[in-house]
């Protein structure tokens, strides 16, 4: 506890993270925590949209926002979408609970590892949930075909598919889930999960949404929260065709939304440009990151298309004591993969950040592997021997980036200020 004071019980109790909140409340007075672990747009909004949303903070916490349906169609003259075909909640959470009440009757197959509440809220009330399992020695990429297969032969009345898929990253092109979508045209429903896809750089236009609207059984959930960096506001929308998002949207409170969510919607025609630069700033320290991720010897960094990076420990660490450590000693949250079905400790999946946050993760990490010293952290480890998520550089599929795997020069320059 030295470093930062933080009580990592805290770390240990729950199915899921601790959130931010319980971790600034452990922690010691000024102890800046830099957050790893849930996956956040950092640079949306601008300081002038949150200086906005400051000035007019009174006004919106004193009134009653608008009703859900005028804030919908707010979202969809904005975005240009049909106001019949879109339903909007409190978080994309919120709509996977009531496509699970409403939608969901018997059984669904999902792929793991993926989102838990996929897995977890139709088991919650009684479903039968058909698991398709992604292999770590295919990258866990999801192979569309062998998935109908698994489908057809469970007997699935629903399949859903999460592209970006949380946690490693995959990314399936548009034309691929188009044509899963017609295979199981007679399913009793297929979602198409998303809430990442507008972290991906590989389409100019990878959503499946206006595909989706003009089919019988098909919906595609969205989450504003993780796009737009205010996971606090708790928004999401679904598209589908008009007699499934009215049925959902039906079912929802009439005033399921806040007035900051109000706001927030009515500021974003006024910012789409530096959205659309937050989007290529991402990229960027995507790209940057894989880069400095691969330099630790044993690592096994898995190209991703999120706002993410899925990362395999060496054989030697515990991700549950790399994760206490991090936080305990150097303020850094991160997200070890434990706990979701399909995955084991040894995997983590790391949140893309800016340069000088991940100096911080890097050099925690080197700490935290010098006690095993299998190796020199100071000498650059041969390019033959490090590790890809299919044990070679050259293998990774071609609609996936290539991340450059030597650190760049900006690195020591950067540290040699920090310190």
């Amino acid at each position: 506890m030295a470093g930062t004071g933080i009580d990592t019980s805290i770390l240990h109790k729950g199915a899921h993270s601790a959130s931010y909140f319980d971790l600034s409340r452990s922690a010691g007075e000024g102890v800046e925590i830099v957050d790893f672990c849930i996956p956040c747009n950092p640079y949306f909004p601008t300081p002038d949209m949150f200086d906005e949303l400051s000035r007019d903070l009174k006004n919106i916490l004193k009134y009653y926002p608008s009703d859900s349906t005028s804030i919908t169609k707010k979202l969809c003259s904005v975005l240009g979408l049909h106001p019949q075909t879109v339903a909007m909640a409190n978080g994309s959470t919120e709509l996977i609970t009531w496509i699970d009440h409403l939608l969901i009757s018997e059984s669904v197959a999902i792929p793991i590892p993926t989102f838990g509440r996929w897995t977890d809220q139709p088991l919650e009330t009684g479903k039968r949930v058909d698991m398709f399992p992604l292999q770590e020695r295919d990258g866990f990429r999801l192979n569309l075909d062998d998935y109908v297969r698994f489908i057809r032969d469970r007997g699935s009345r629903v399949a859903v598919v999460c592209n970006v898929n949380n946690p490693d990253g995959c990314y399936l092109p548009r034309r691929d889930v188009i044509r899963f979508m017609d295979m199981l045209g007679d399913l009793d429903l297929v979602v198409i999960d998303e809430s990442f896809i507008d972290f991906s750089d590989m389409e100019q236009y990878p959503s499946v949404g206006p595909d989706a609207v003009i089919r019988p059984n098909t919906v595609v959930l969205k989450s504003l929260g993780k796009n737009f960096g205010l996971h606090g506001i708790r928004f999401g929308y679904l598209m589908a065709n008009p007699s499934i998002a009215g049925k959902i949207g039906k079912a929802l409170p009439k005033w399921n939304l806040n007035s900051l969510a109000e706001k927030v919607v009515f500021m974003i025609q006024d910012h789409e440009e530096e959205y659309e630069d937050s989007l290529r700033l991402l990229s960027r320290d995507r790209r940057a990151m894989a880069g400095e991720l691969a330099r630790i010897p044993g690592l096994t960094v898995f190209p991703s298309q999120g706002n993410f990076i899925l990362v395999k420990l060496p054989t030697e660490w515990s991700g549950v004591a790399l994760r206490d450590y991090l936080v305990a000693n150097h303020g850094v949250y991160t997200r070890e993969c434990g706990n979701k079905l399909g995955m084991t400790s040894q995997f983590m999946r790391l949140v893309v950040r800016p340069a000088r946050d991940v100096d911080r993760l890097i050099d925690g990490m080197m700490d935290y592997g010098r006690q095993f010293r299998v190796r020199s952290y100071e000498e650059e480890p041969p390019m033959e021997s490090r590790r890809s998520w299919s044990g070679g550089l050259d293998e990774a599929p071609d609609n996936l980036i290539q991340y450059p795997s030597r650190r760049t020069p900006e690195y020591t320059a950067r540290r040699a200020a920090n310190a």
